[in-house]
């Protein structure tokens, strides 16, 4: 009985920070950790070097900009020099995600290799749209509208090459941003007939100013729950640094389950998936309203867990582990 009300306790919690679902957004928390077991649906994840194209849509600094793409860059660095003076690292981080194969043999807990193997994320093309031009109050539609269009533009083709990440400013609302979602990822047909195919793509906006409470915690505090001290936010940007541990989300879900046959838990119309099973878990000892113990940069005091190009420092969300079946966090 007990087990069970702290359970219900931590599902209370975390669903009134707003981390929800559907079936094509990233959920919110887990269960407790040892509930937290993705299996594999038979369906396709994406393989090899993985396009990212970016759509900013509405007004992002250019400082905005550069946190994001470092982050992205970051997941994909291969100089060893680098990596070695960089740890932990955010390439570090996304390892774990290259060990989902497309193989049966993980429900056996085998560690087999299969012909396609998840690779590095690469920053593909990038598209500025500033002048809003679908509006500031879009739809889930708009969303896909958007990426289809930019799919036209880059003349992509590869369902399993390319990941379409809309982000939208600050300024931006967007369908049940706040209310059920802080990010999601579903795939558009594009093409006709025969040439047509699945383009991934995933969305994250900006919380700072409609709920950065339930978007970018820990670096705002909660609306509900346990009212910790907020942490530093490492890049200084609430809204940025927040929408980085939303886009490593909807990433991971883009790659291991793009087209809602891949790896997740539970109903696939409202699914755990490999971020999203350990949402709210950052560093060793992690608990409701705790992102456990992280590392703290000496100056500016802001918290994080991994380091990337060009100096940055992030916190990215714990990872579930397909090998250990469980939940891995860098510190």
């Amino acid at each position: 009985m007990g087990a069970a009300n702290g359970m219900n306790r931590w599902w209370v919690f975390m669903a009134m920070l707003g981390f929800c679902s559907n079936i094509s957004s990233f959920v919110a928390m887990a269960q407790e950790l040892p509930a937290v077991r993705l299996i594999y649906q038979k369906g396709p994840l994406l393989s090899s070097d993985i396009d990212v194209h970016v759509i900013w849509y509405g007004k992002f600094s250019p400082i905005q900009r550069s946190v994001i793409g470092d982050f992205l860059q970051s997941l994909g660095e291969e100089d060893e020099a680098a990596l070695l003076s960089n740890q932990p690292s955010v390439h570090e981080w996304w390892k774990t995600t290259e060990i989902y194969r497309d193989d049966a043999s993980f429900d056996m807990g085998s560690a087999v290799p299969s012909k396609k193997k998840i690779e590095k994320i690469v920053l593909g093309n990038q598209t500025l749209d500033e002048s809003y031009s679908l509006g500031k109050w879009l739809q889930r539609t708009h969303i896909e509208a958007l990426v289809l269009r930019a799919s036209v533009a880059s003349n992509a083709v590869s369902a399993e090459k390319g990941i379409f990440l809309v982000l939208t400013a600050q300024d931006v609302v967007v369908e049940r941003f706040c209310m059920s979602s802080c990010g999601f990822h579903s795939s558009a047909r594009s093409g006709k007939g025969g040439r047509s195919v699945s383009l991934p793509y995933a969305w994250v906006g900006n919380s700072v100013t409609q709920c950065p409470g339930q978007c970018a915690w820990p670096f705002q505090q909660p609306l509900y729950g346990p009212q910790t001290l907020p942490l530093v936010a490492p890049n200084g940007d609430v809204g940025v640094d927040g929408m980085i541990i939303n886009i490593a989300t909807v990433l991971v879900g883009t790659v291991t389950n793009p087209f809602n046959t891949g790896f997740f838990q539970g109903d696939g119309a409202v699914p755990l998936e490999g971020v999203s099973g350990c949402r709210g878990i950052y560093g060793r000892g992690a608990y409701p309203g705790y992102a456990g113990q992280l590392l703290v940069d000496e100056t500016t005091g802001a918290s994080f867990n991994a380091r990337g190009l060009n100096g940055r420092m992030f916190l990215l969300p714990a990872k579930w582990n397909p090998l250990t079946k469980s939940c891995k966090t860098l510190v």
